[in-house]
């Protein structure tokens, strides 16, 4: 956080909670005008501590019934292996996140499915048959007790 001042962090804290909000009462919440607000914001997505700005959806609105971690070991860590199997996670809508891990498992994936039925073809049509892959092992999400929060800034 170099370069960043007090200012600033109120900024990004704020962004974090409300990536709506504007300009005007930005600034009157942090003392500055709306160009001041403007500038900065500029600077911070510039200096890349800013990535985007997304709309939060509703899974279970979206049909999406089922979240759920996904563990994977790999068999093999061979590049073009590798690389053919990160491809199919990338371009999986159900896979929402990927994390490369150490320890045990390989990959952590966050997925959502429509329902189990999904979920099960994806483990065993897709995750399980790839020839870079050893072990899958799902974790259902019963219930989310915290949602994504901001970064702590």
């Amino acid at each position: 956080m170099d370069n960043l001042d007090d200012t600033d962090i109120a900024l990004l804290t704020t962004l974090q909670r409300d990536a709506q909000i504007t300009s005007e009462r930005l600034g009157e919440l942090l003392g500055l005008s709306p160009s001041q607000i403007g500038r900065r914001r500029q600077r911070l997505e510039a200096a890349g501590y800013i990535e985007g700005y997304r709309a939060k959806l509703a899974a279970d609105r979206l049909g999406l019934s089922v979240q759920a971690f996904v563990s994977v070991q790999m068999a093999t860590h061979a590049p073009d292996k590798v690389a053919t199997f990160t491809r199919i996670l990338e371009t999986n809508r159900q896979v929402v996140s990927v994390w490369t891990l150490t320890g045990e498992a390989d990959y952590l994936l966050r997925v959502y499915c429509q329902d189990l039925a999904a979920l099960n073809e994806l483990i065993h049509q897709i995750l399980l048959p790839h020839p870079a892959v050893a072990r899958v092992q799902s974790q259902i999400v019963m219930d989310q007790l915290k949602t994504d929060a901001p970064l702590p800034v």
